[in-house]
C-alpha cells in the first residue's frame, strides 16, 4: 500500500461526491470495500467515527481511512486527496460566483444533481441500515437489538417532528445512540 494509492482514491473521491459529506460516504463505502481496506462493518465504523468527531464527514472519514492504512503519512494524503478538489473549485467559484450561478445550464445541472444525490445517500442509508440489522451480506445474522434500536431511533425522530415541528439535533440521537448502544451490548 502506497501513500500515493490512497491520495489518489481520495481525490478520485473528492472530485465525484456532491452534496457534501453524506454524498461522499457511497464513494468512500465503495472504494474501502473494494480496495480491501475493510468490509460492511468497517465502513459502518468509519461512519460512526466521522459523524460523532467535530470536522467534515468526508474528511473524518478520509483521515481515518488514511490513517489505519498507512499511518500519519495516509492520513495527510487521503485528507489532501479528499479536500484538494473541493479548494480548487471553490477558488474558482469564489472568482465567477455571481455570474456562474445564474447561468440555466448550472441551475439545470443543479436541478438534476439533487434528487440523484438523495438516492444515493437514501440508498447507502438503506444499506447499511440492513447490515447493521442482518450482518454481513454474505453472511447474515439476524440482530435483534441492533433493529429495536434502528426502530426506537426512528421514532423518536417522527414523535420530535410532530411535536416541534422540527428535526432533533443530530448530536442528541449520536448521544441517545451511544447511550443504549452501551446499555444494550
Amino acid at each position: 500500500m502506497t501513500v500515493w494509492t490512497i491520495f489518489w482514491e481520495f481525490l478520485k473521491i473528492g472530485c465525484f461526491s456532491f452534496g457534501g459529506g453524506y454524498g461522499a460516504i457511497p464513494l468512500i463505502r465503495e472504494c474501502v470495500i473494494s480496495k480491501g481496506w475493510g468490509d460492511e462493518a468497517m465502513v459502518g465504523n468509519i461512519v460512526a467515527v466521522s459523524e460523532s468527531t467535530p470536522g467534515p464527514i468526508a474528511v473524518n472519514a478520509a483521515t481515518y481511512v488514511g490513517s489505519r492504512q498507512a499511518g500519519v503519512a495516509g492520513a495527510a494524503a487521503a485528507t489532501l486527496g479528499v479536500i484538494l478538489p473541493a479548494f480548487a473549485i471553490m477558488l474558482l467559484v469564489a472568482a465567477f460566483l455571481n455570474a456562474w450561478l445564474k447561468k440555466r445550464g448550472v441551475q439545470a445541472a443543479f436541478n438534476g444533481i439533487r434528487p440523484c444525490l438523495m438516492g444515493v445517500i437514501l440508498s447507502t442509508g438503506v444499506c447499511m441500515a440492513f447490515t447493521a440489522v442482518l450482518g454481513e451480506w454474505s453472511a447474515p445474522d439476524f440482530q435483534p437489538v441492533s433493529l429495536g434500536l434502528l426502530l426506537a431511533l426512528v421514532a423518536v425522530s417522527l414523535a420530535f417532528w410532530k411535536v416541534k415541528k422540527r428535526e432533533i439535533s443530530p448530536i442528541a440521537l449520536i448521544v441517545v445512540a451511544a447511550v443504549l448502544g452501551i446499555v444494550l451490548y
